[in-house]
């Protein structure tokens, strides 16, 4: 069973920056955190949860959703089983609970998630 923790979730003025870190393990044998494709979820109070950012295993391929683009960037580091989600620019709408989210073929593993508020 792999565990993902979150961390790095904190209060930031609008226009400011914040980075989460999701650290994994328990990784069964033969498995590794390369061979898991990893995504950054958020969810706001009354909303769904939505998909910002996803990575692809060797980290060579990133993609995000449009109101996000050009702000946030995700990165991992194999070495330190780590994916990572820099958030520049933030407003009032990155607001939310941040999850880190592992998938590989037919499993998916989900962090705690961590809390971002977003105040002046």
């Amino acid at each position: 069973q792999v565990q993902l923790v979150e961390s790095g979730g904190a209060s930031v003025q609008p226009g400011g920056s914040l980075r989460l870190s999701c650290v994994a393990s328990g990784f069964a044998p033969g498995l590794s955190f390369s061979n898991y494709g990893m995504q950054w979820y958020r969810q706001a109070p009354g909303n769904k949860r939505e998909l910002v950012a996803w990575i692809s295993t060797d980290g060579e391929v990133a993609n995000y959703v449009e109101v996000v683009r050009d702000r946030f960037t995700i990165f991992r580091d194999n070495a330190k089983d780590t994916v990572y989600l820099q958030m520049n620019s933030v407003t009032p709408d990155d607001a939310g609970v941040y999850y880190c989210r592992a998938v590989r073929v037919d499993e998916t593993f989900w962090g705690q998630g961590t809390q971002v508020t977003v105040s002046s």
